[in-house]
């Protein structure tokens, strides 16, 4: 991405690489859990071709097991822009009336659409210093475009509302964090704040990445254990990794993209401690990183309308089951 965002960094190594023998036992299984649910989840398209690296201890799309506390983020920067789409100024999260019936009826699901297609018109405003609980960064950031200049931004916002529209049928009260509202921002500790505000069931925040070419596929970024200023993640660490590895299965399953062959080991999970948006939410919360805008393949995919369709329906299938369990 060609920006340094408030929610997204370039990775950083490992603080714990694994060593020895546990390495030749994670390098063994991680391929061969990811091979088991593709062969067990058959339903979907063929999508990213990305080859998964076995060097990760998450079990990839199980029920969770001891919450991580690694980095991650978006990757070798590109170049970014904004759109000139017109935005009323202001407002407010929009929100779904409640459903009188389905399986979902009760829950309340916040969907926060990356970014804001107005930001690149606000630079003072976005450049701002919030609080993120660890420290202090950018307001926002205008997200990142394909090369012919499809913008992320325009990207959160039609699979959040596509996303709306299962969720709502099956009986959920859906919260945007924006919704084309307003003509910047929300900045990420107002979109964290939206969430808990809500009392959320479960919150998911929409992205896709702008790493080189050649990098593919999608991963889900978790909360690691964060206990610092206005930052308390403990009691969400591991409700938030259920939801990812539920996401992260769904999306999978329907889309048929591969997780990223460059970030999470090839389990299609990360987990980072620097997000605002992560660290100041006491309700469950993950991103998701849809594919890379940068690689021609994953932008054929990203512009798409009829695979945004099953973007939308691969999330919310995820967090359909997370609520359902």
């Amino acid at each position: 991405m060609s920006y340094v965002g408030p929610d997204f960094e370039p990775p950083r190594p490992p603080r714990h690489p694994l060593r020895g023998p546990l390495t030749v036992a994670v390098a063994a299984l991680v391929p061969g859990a990811l091979i088991g649910w593709l062969v067990w989840q058959t339903v979907g398209d063929s999508g990213g071709d990305a080859q998964a690296s076995p060097s990760s201890t998450s079990s990839p799309w199980g029920r969770p097991t001891t919450p991580g506390a690694s980095d991650d983020g978006k990757e070798q920067p590109g170049g970014a822009g904004g759109t000139g789409d017109s935005e009323k100024p202001g407002g407010s999260p929009s929100a779904s009336a409640p459903a009188a019936s389905g399986s979902l009826k009760g829950k309340v699901v916040v969907i926060d659409p990356g970014h804001n297609p107005g930001n690149f018109q606000h630079t003072s405003e976005i450049n701002q210093q919030v609080n993120i609980g660890t420290n202090s960064k950018e307001c926002d950031t205008t997200g990142t475009a394909t090369n012919d200049g499809y913008t992320e931004a325009k990207f959160t916002l039609d699979v959040a509302r596509r996303m709306r529209t299962v969720l709502e049928k099956e009986g959920a009260t859906v919260k945007f964090t924006q919704d084309g509202d307003r003509s910047w921002g929300p900045c990420v500790d107002e979109r964290a704040e939206i969430g808990n505000k809500a009392d959320a069931d479960a919150v998911v925040s929409i992205h896709a990445d702008g790493a080189g070419a050649g990098n593919r596929g999608f991963h889900v970024i978790l909360p690691g254990s964060v206990h610092s200023g206005a930052a308390d993640t403990r009691p969400i660490v591991a409700s938030s990794r259920e939801l990812g590895e539920r996401v992260a299965g769904s999306f999978l399953r329907v889309t048929g993209s591969a997780p990223s062959n460059y970030i999470g080991g090839g389990t299609g999970l990360d987990v980072r401690k620097d997000l605002g948006g992560l660290n100041l939410s006491t309700v469950p919360k993950v991103f998701i990183e849809c594919g890379n805008m940068r690689d021609s393949k994953d932008a054929a995919q990203l512009t798409s309308s009829a695979w945004r369709q099953k973007a939308a329906q691969g999330i919310s299938d995820g967090i359909a089951s997370f609520l359902k369990k």
